[in-house]
């Protein structure tokens, strides 16, 4: 069985696919990636070349694998950074593709938007796609603090008010809900650029059961870019493996813990999953999730 994985590709460095696709790989998932955008590096350098690709692209492949006839064999698709309003409907086209010849397969949506001082870092119009016509697909969807509020308009500065988002955000159609970070306190609209604390938390809900993970937050100069693509690829697959958010949550925080602490050990300004892959599939720390 595999995974389609619809998002970005950088050729430096570890964003979108490039942050996704090893992990899940190393975690025995076959991938299938498909990229809607062909970038030199990430976008927080401040200067990068290459292009947003034609959604008509991603369509045309994934139609080449529909002619193949192996659709069947695909158990879940991942989708994130889009470049472009329309690349969502070759996310959604593709969805449909799958789930008609395999009813069960799992759609995770990363709704790559925004982060905490940093705003909107999308072109117009992929916040409303998102909003409207991605997210309701979704099974699993995995903001961050910033996207769950640009999701929900609801205010996520205590744990009550993210808990109300949450739940809107269930109501909207995905059953499994990630944030995959948290900090209480902060009002991520309004907040001036992101300042690291003392720690940093993740929160997971089925609709029925709310859990929370904390680690340290690491003080990196700048945010790290991946950060959620890599979490987001951990949490799917480890979910394919368990169909339980407490371990799935647990073994995801971990995971990514080892991977940011290693990074942050090298002074990198790039994610270290190949140099810490180990802490993908045996990490050395754990992280109780508590139940909320």
């Amino acid at each position: 069985m595999a995974v389609l994985s619809i998002q970005s590709h950088v050729v430096y460095g570890y964003a979108g696919n490039t942050a996704a696709v090893f992990p899940l790989q190393r975690l025995g998932r076959e991938v299938w990636a498909v990229n809607t955008v062909e970038f030199s590096n990430h976008t927080g350098y401040g200067a990068w070349r290459g292009q947003v690709l034609d959604p008509a692209l991603a369509e045309d492949l994934v139609l080449g694998l529909e002619e193949r006839g192996v659709l069947a064999k695909c158990e879940a698709i991942l989708s994130g950074y889009m470049g472009a309003a329309e690349a969502g409907y070759a996310v959604i086209h593709a969805v449909s593709k799958v789930r008609g010849v395999n009813a069960g397969a799992l759609y995770c949506c990363d709704p790559v938007m925004g982060d905490v001082g940093r705003g909107f870092y999308v072109k117009p119009g992929i916040p409303d796609i998102f909003k409207q016509e991605v997210i309701p697909l979704a099974d699993i969807a995995t903001p961050n603090q910033f996207e769950l509020e640009a999701l929900t308009g609801l205010d996520t500065s205590t744990l009550s008010g993210t808990r109300k988002a949450i739940d809107a955000l269930h109501a909207k159609g995905p059953k499994v809900v990630l944030v995959t970070s948290f900090r209480e306190g902060l009002s991520p609209m309004n907040a001036g650029p992101a300042r690291p604390g003392e720690h940093i938390e993740m929160l997971v809900s089925d609709g029925n059961s709310l859990y929370r993970t904390r680690t340290p937050e690491l003080p990196f100069e700048a945010g790290m870019a991946g950060s959620g693509d890599l979490t987001a690829s951990v949490f799917l697959s480890r979910y394919l493996q368990t169909r339980d958010i407490r371990q799935t949550l647990e073994l995801t925080t971990a995971s990514v813990y080892g991977i940011m602490e290693a990074t942050f050990k090298a002074k990198s300004r790039e994610l270290h999953i190949i140099q810490a892959q180990q802490e993908l599939v045996s990490p050395a720390s754990s992280f109780e999730a508590v139940l909320c």
